[in-house]
């Protein structure tokens, strides 16, 4: 127990070393540590909204607009679905698409069984619990209505919020910040905090957009006198143009979308920004497949139901890659090639709530976090020196070392400190000293029984290790499960709170051990004052 062999020495020195290096950049200014040479270590800790600063935006899903893309997306697959039935198209009429159901005629009533059988099948079953997506009903002996489900609009919604915030932490990760929180609040609610954004509005610009690109055909049917009055042939639509709001009409049906987008990227093309794109394999061929059989007639760039531009196919691109022109500047072109990115939100998000956290508190909360600290290492070193004279030394010097050891794990994981984790720092400074504490009582009993120094120093670590590590095991636990379930601020804690359990550990148990060990076997006191 009392014995180190020289690589396990030098091996904890090691440790401390650089600890103390990769602790050493929190202790200087940003600004000052990004000058030094390029092989020093520059990693600080990540500080959280609470103490940096930075927005606060409270996104809520829509969904009202969620339902009615589903009905949209039922209707769509229904009628496609019937229209390559096996043993014969299923011929309908009457397709109505409002009151929150699907419903047709079918012309033939020989074939209603056959068509509700298709149709159950994109029914998706929900769970275990036997109820499905959709209810396939038929009313008049030939009319089919569709009508989602309550357990299908959970579902959608659940599986729709989950994809959201993978589109939201892929479109912030693009900003380049670091350690946004991104959680979910209730069902249809996501917070999101970005440490050191002081704008709010690009934000919310950047996450307020859905991004659902498609490419259509302009109808050049459409009479302009109907345009204009916002009427569209059947089979078309009226959209806006994005830049002057004139109305323009495009087909219904999409020739082809945003998902099949590999990369977008914004560039400079004669002295005006655009974005390129390129498509994967799929969407390269159908791209070239639509282009060779449309060209000379335009087709529209459609983002989020607003018409970017509507250029004309001048010959068929079969690249697989294109260009977005439009009215744009650096920033909106890096927006769209950040969005097209992305991908697409699943759900339209409404933003409810923005906030602008100052750094000002940020640093009024550093400050006290700091003073805390400090008081909490002053008032516990004198205590133990009081208590313990050298072996309380050796505490308070294991004591330091847990703290540093702490920020340069900090450093080097990335994990980001919040006002929660200054508490759980604190608290594991208490957990250290309590360690050390346990330790030297045990000496002390130990000498009261009539051991020499040594037997009593290697009795008393023996001992009072197996509480420490039973104790510490309990609270990492504990820590796990907090991170587990927790949200933000409680994550920022167990996270330091785990930390500061292994690093006290190795402080006082091995660190504060190895001092011991030195000082006995350089003086070898026939007994010890503790």
């Amino acid at each position: 127990m009392l014995e180190f062999s020289k690589a396990k020495i030098w091996s904890i020195i090691a440790v401390l070393v650089a600890g103390v290096i990769f602790a050493l950049p929190n202790a200087f200014p940003e600004e000052q540590v990004q000058a030094w040479p390029s092989w020093a270590p520059k990693k600080q800790m990540n500080l959280g909204l609470d103490l940096r600063g930075g927005s606060h935006i409270l996104l809520e899903a829509n969904a009202e607009g969620l339902a009615r893309a589903n009905l949209d997306k039922m209707e769509e697959d229904a009628l496609s679905e019937l229209r390559r039935a096996e043993g014969g198209a299923i011929a309908v009429g009457d397709v109505s698409n409002r009151g929150g159901r699907v419903s047709f005629l079918v012309r033939n009533v020989d074939d209603v069984d056959r068509a509700v059988d298709l149709l159950r099948n994109l029914s998706m079953p929900i769970g275990v619990t036997g109820q499905r997506s959709f209810n396939v009903e038929v009313t008049d002996g030939n009319r089919i209505v569709l009508t989602q489900t309550s357990a299908g609009r959970t579902q959608a919604m659940e599986s729709a919020m989950t994809q959201a915030v993978e589109v939201i932490r892929r479109r912030i990760d693009e900003l380049g910040t670091r350690e946004p929180t991104i959680i979910r609040q209730g069902s249809q609610r996501i917070v999101v905090q970005v440490p050191g954004l002081q704008d709010p509005s690009a934000l919310k610009q950047l996450l307020g957009k859905t991004a659902q690109l498609e490419f259509k055909l302009v109808d050049l049917d459409a009479d302009p006198a109907d345009v204009a009055a916002g009427r569209a042939p059947a089979g078309s639509q009226i959209l806006p143009m994005a830049d002057s709001g004139q109305p323009i009409a495009v087909k219904r049906r999409a020739i082809i979308t945003g998902d099949q987008l590999m990369d977008a990227q914004q560039t400079l093309q004669q002295g005006q920004w655009v974005v390129n794109f390129r498509f994967d394999s799929t969407g390269g061929r159908r791209f070239a497949r639509v282009t060779q059989e449309n060209v000379g007639k335009p087709f529209a760039i459609i983002l989020d139901n607003r018409v970017i531009s509507a250029p004309n196919i001048n010959e068929p691109i079969l690249g697989g890659s294109g260009v977005i022109s439009g009215s744009f500047n650096a920033e909106s072109s890096n927006e769209l090639a950040i969005l097209l990115r992305s991908g697409k939100l699943p759900v339209e998000l409404k933003v409810v709530e923005e906030r602008t956290v100052g750094p000002d508190l940020g640093a009024d909360s550093i400050r006290a976090g700091t003073i805390a600290s400090i008081v909490a290492v002053i008032a516990v070193g004198i205590f133990m020196l009081a208590t313990y004279g050298r072996f309380g030394v050796y505490a308070n010097i294991a004591l330091v070392l847990n703290v540093i050891l702490i920020l340069a794990v900090m450093s080097l994981t990335g994990a980001t400190m919040t006002l929660p984790g200054v508490a759980g720092m604190v608290l594991t400074i208490g957990a250290a000293v309590d360690a050390n504490v346990l330790i030297n009582e045990r000496i002390r009993e130990e000498q009261r029984k009539g051991r020499n120094s040594r037997a009593a120093v290697e009795n008393g670590f023996k001992e009072a290790s197996r509480t420490i590590w039973d104790a510490n095991t309990m609270n990492l636990i504990v820590a796990a499960v907090m991170f587990a379930f927790g949200s933000g601020p409680i994550k920022g804690f167990a996270v330091v709170l785990t930390i500061g359990i292994v690093t006290s550990v190795f402080t006082a148990v091995t660190v504060g051990r190895l001092f011991i060990v030195n000082w006995l076997n350089r003086t070898r006191p026939a007994t010890i004052v503790i």
